[in-house]
């Protein structure tokens, strides 16, 4: 935190010996256990503090308190970055090459393909970089600060060290700061820590070793100030703060590459090496017998226009577009095309507790009134639900000592329920607890208190450890004080305790029974408070602690907790059942952590590890503990990204749900980041890799269904692209041996790479999913797409497509000219694909098993692949084009005839499980 405050410090007239130098490294300051008389000393400051001359010399020596933005990026360099790919520079060649040979049609064709690719490419990227300009949107825009004991306000960028901040209700924070006083002061740090509930703060010193989420004297940039108002000096402003180590973190993280673009630069580089040196064995090959030079260079050209597949990149990028608008429909926005698929190979999901796998809304579970413990159903602030009896019955008539209860909950309490297009509280969620659950009952919250006029008040301190408020007694002549807080004080300061609806004295034995049932509240995480009130003398217009801390009548104790979604219970059991270990990991206490993750069943036994057992262990240990235990709490961002890169070294694919500021670095340096879209900050949604619209858990497996349905579309796609191109490629090699014409020109090739395969590639890749989605485990991150199961059915398959086409050729040849006889060819190769896109389907499974009309969209490709044919072989156009000629109907049913065989091949090999045995039946 002390290099801005150095920075400024060398520029004072002081001594050598308390200002260091610009070129010395300043030791680090831990400014929350350090006295504040030290801290001031430091800083060069006063409880007054700065004057405007030193302020304006601090702020330009230390900078505006802003978080720094890094270069812009440059749009040409992007867009440049999208065609640095191995197969887009293989296309690049297959163009230049079929330009050389003068076949400027092809290589303009396949030019529009690379330009496309990029373009959809590049607009996604476009959008991907926005994290840090959110941050520094969410930083306070004014500040008031003392300069020279005057109370001014500034600009939040005009905030200086040294400065002194005055802190109210509703204030945002404009630099992290040390306490100089506090008043009740409460911040809300959730967006910061993950604490749920608004952190009490108060001056005074602190261990040094405390986390961050535990130091009460410092204050943080862009927290909110929820209750309360202090005072506190400036320790640091801009990249300095927290908040600008996170902006930092953000901006050093590097994206790393989804394991797709991995598996596609590797092929890439396969397909490269492969089709030159076939292309160059080939030409070698010919010239060696006897063919001229011109020949087989065109020979060549075919052949390595045939070993890569044109279309695979455009296929690629507008199957996954179309698995985005699927899963968008599902609640779950990709900001990341190719990140879809990482979904798929997901192997652990890291997520925070607060508004993520809990609602975020302190809800009451348990009340204790009268000897009894009733059950408060419901979750959050909407006031839906009912109170049941200890029976298990809901309560028709409200007992006068349960209503006595809820009522104190209502008075002493300075919250609001509101309703806007949901309900929400204004001010203390445990107060707006204690109202949801008295409206529950029918209570009417306005009525109560219009009717009551509050004559006094003792705000909540953490000293005291309760809130008192001071009501009219309309029964009697004088007053009733209603009290509060945490149930170890409110007992102490208990005389007598209502029992049958009447005070009696709380003997020992009652008190021991109190403190069990307190102890059984807390042992479920549940906050406990207590309520209690005293009946003040007549003429009594103030509240003072001796009022209070003696003579209480214990009215009972509420139970509350920050609930699990009710969602979330199924989608950790869906995700364990699909092989994925959920891993909570929050900022919140270990206490109340483990029992969420139990309630959720992400733990069962164990304990939780907390941040200071995170910074004993090594990575490996580390990553074993997340994987059996599951559970992480009091951490912060370093912690989650330990964690994190602990997995990933152990081979994991690593999935990170958020919605605080805190998330961000770990969203953005997980495998893919997953942010909630309403309660998320807008820091965490433009880091994060995918956005849950609904903040629902379980969109979460049905984007990790959707994530596998996509990539097992993409291997179809793969497969049936890279099908044809072997297909071909022992066709053109089969003839060269054996001394046959070239069966097949570049430009017949391209159209079939282009356009006939292009009509069943997109239907392809949006096959419905199969029944057998989630039943098994996340893929091997390391495996590569052309598994053995895929090249074993090409190396089957294949061979049946060349010897099929190559018989037709070597037929028709003997039968009519040259042209007539590549016609036959160019045919019985298309027709092949044909068959070959319902193969592709389904690598265990026959046809009819999932269902021949299943994928209507596939009927209607292959449909049009065959009207496209007709049209290069029976139009004049088209004869021109391809240098066709015209077939007749018998012709056509010889060769329908002779490329079925490679579907009812494929349909013998599922049956006979050649390929292995689906999911379903292992």
């Amino acid at each position: 935190m002390c290099h801005a405050i150095s920075a400024f410090l060398a520029f004072t007239n002081t001594t050598k010996e308390n200002t260091p130098d610009m070129g010395e490294q300043t030791p680090t300051i831990h400014w929350h256990a350090i006295d504040i008389d030290e801290a001031l000393s430091q800083l060069r400051s006063s409880k007054e503090g700065l004057g405007e001359d030193e302020a304006r010399r601090r702020l330009e020596e230390a900078g505006p308190n802003t978080l720094e933005a890094k270069e812009g990026t440059n749009p040409l360099l992007m867009f440049a970055k999208q065609v640095h790919n191995p197969l887009i520079y293989l296309l690049a060649g297959a163009a230049v090459l079929s330009l050389l040979v003068g076949h400027g049609i092809d290589a303009a064709v396949i030019a529009g393909v690379i330009v496309l690719n990029s373009l959809m490419g590049f607009f996604q990227e476009w959008r991907a970089e926005g994290a840090l300009d959110a941050l520094r949107a969410m930083a306070a825009p004014h500040a008031k600060v003392l300069r020279a004991g005057k109370r001014i306000e500034i600009t939040a960028d005009h905030v200086v060290p040294g400065d002194v901040l005055m802190l109210e209700t509703g204030d945002r924070i404009a630099a992290d700061g040390r306490l100089l006083s506090a008043d009740n002061l409460r911040i809300d740090e959730s967006a910061l820590t993950g604490e749920s509930e608004p952190v009490h703060k108060e001056p005074g010193e602190a261990d040094a070793d405390k986390p961050m989420a535990d130091r009460q004297n410092m204050v943080w940039m862009s927290t909110n100030v929820t209750g309360g108002r202090g005072r506190a000096v400036v320790v640091a402003t801009g990249m300095q703060t927290e908040m600008g180590r996170i902006a930092g973190e953000v901006r050093a993280t590097r994206r790393e590459s989804t394991p797709l673009q991995k598996r596609m630069h590797k092929l890439g580089m396969v397909l490269g090496i492969g089709s030159l040196t076939l292309a160059a064995a080939v030409f070698g090959l010919g010239i060696l017998r006897g063919h001229d030079l011109v020949g087989m260079l065109m020979f060549s050209v075919a052949t390595a226009v045939s070993a890569i597949p044109e279309g695979l990149p455009a296929v690629i990028s507008v199957t996954l577009a179309l698995g985005v608008r699927r899963m968008a429909q599902r609640n779950a926005i990709i900001r990341r095309m190719p990140a879809v698929e990482t979904l798929g190979s997901t192997t652990v999901i890291c997520s925070d507790k607060t508004g993520t796998i809990t609602k975020n809304q302190m809800t009451v579970r348990r009340l204790w009134a009268d000897g009894q413990i009733f059950k408060a159903t419901g979750e959050g602030y909407e006031p839906a639900g009912e109170i049941l009896e200890p029976s298990g019955k809901t309560i028709n008539e409200l007992p006068g000592t349960l209503k006595n209860l809820l009522t104190i909950g209502v008075l002493c309490n300075n919250a609001n329920l509101k309703k806007k297009d949901q309900w929400r509280v204004e001010g203390n969620p445990s107060e707006g607890a204690l109202l949801t659950v008295a409206a529950k009952v029918g209570l009417d919250i306005d009525e109560i208190r219009t009717g009551a006029q509050r004559v006094a008040e003792i705000p909540f301190s953490s000293d005291a450890k309760y809130m008192a408020t001071l009501y009219p007694d309309k029964e009697g002549a004088g007053s009733v004080a209603y009290i509060k807080g945490a149930p170890e004080w409110i007992l102490e300061f208990c005389s007598h305790i209502v029992k049958d609806g009447k005070p009696v004295e709380l003997t020992e034995e009652l008190r021991n029974e109190i403190a069990g049932i307190n102890e059984e509240f807390a042992a479920d995480a549940l906050r406990v408070m207590a309520g209690a009130y005293r009946d003040i003398p007549e003429g009594q217009d103030k509240l003072e602690q001796k009022d209070i801390e003696q003579g209480l009548t214990l009215a009972g104790l509420w139970g509350m907790i920050d609930p699990p979604r009710e969602e979330s219970i199924e989608a950790v059991s869906d995700a364990k059942e699909a092989g994925i270990h959920p891993v909570m990991i929050t900022g919140d206490h270990a206490v109340t952590a483990l029992a969420i993750a139990r309630q959720v069943g992400i733990a069962e036994d164990g304990k939780a590890l907390t941040g200071q057992d995170i910074e004993k262990m090594d990575k490996p240990a580390l990553a074993e503990a997340a994987l059996e235990g599951g559970v992480f709490a009091r951490v912060t961002p370093a912690h989650k990204r330990k964690i994190l890169e602990a997995l990933k070294e152990q081979g994991h694919v690593v999935a990170m749900t958020g919605d605080g500021v805190n998330d961000a670095p770990a969203l953005k340096g997980a495998d893919i980041g997953i942010a909630m879209g309403r309660a998320g900050t807008e820091v965490a949604k433009e880091a994060a890799d995918m956005v849950l619209t609904d903040d629902n858990f379980a969109t979460i497996v049905h984007a990790i269904e959707e994530g596998r349905v996509i990539y097992s579309n993409l291997r179809r796609v793969v497969f049936f692209l890279l099908a044809t191109n072997l297909g071909e490629i022992i066709t053109l090699v089969s003839a060269l041996i054996i001394g046959l014409d070239l069966p097949l020109t570049a430009v017949m090739i391209l159209w079939i790479n282009l356009v006939t395969d292009g009509a069943c590639t997109i239907p392809v890749g949006i096959e419905p999913k199969h029944a057998d989605v989630l039943k098994h485990p996340p893929r091997d991150p390391r495996a590569p797409i052309l598994d053995h199961q895929m090249l074993l059915r090409m190396a089957l398959l294949t061979p049946i497509m060349a010897a099929g086409t190559l018989g037709l050729f070597w037929y028709a040849q003997r039968n009519g000219g040259l042209e007539y006889a590549r016609t036959v060819a160019f045919t019985a190769m298309a027709a092949f694909q044909w068959f070959q896109a319902f193969n592709a389907r389904s690598n265990y499974h026959s046809i009819f098993s999932i269902g021949v009309f299943s994928n209507r969209w596939l009927l209607l490709g292959v449909g049009s692949a065959v009207l496209l044919q007709l049209f290069a072989v029976q139009t004049g156009l088209g004869q021109t084009l391809f240098g066709t000629a015209g077939l007749a109907w018998i012709d056509w049913l010889m060769i329908v005839i002779v490329s079925s065989s490679i579907w009812i091949a494929d349909e013998i090999l599922k049956r006979l499980h050649v390929y292995g045995r689906p999911w379903t039946e292992k």
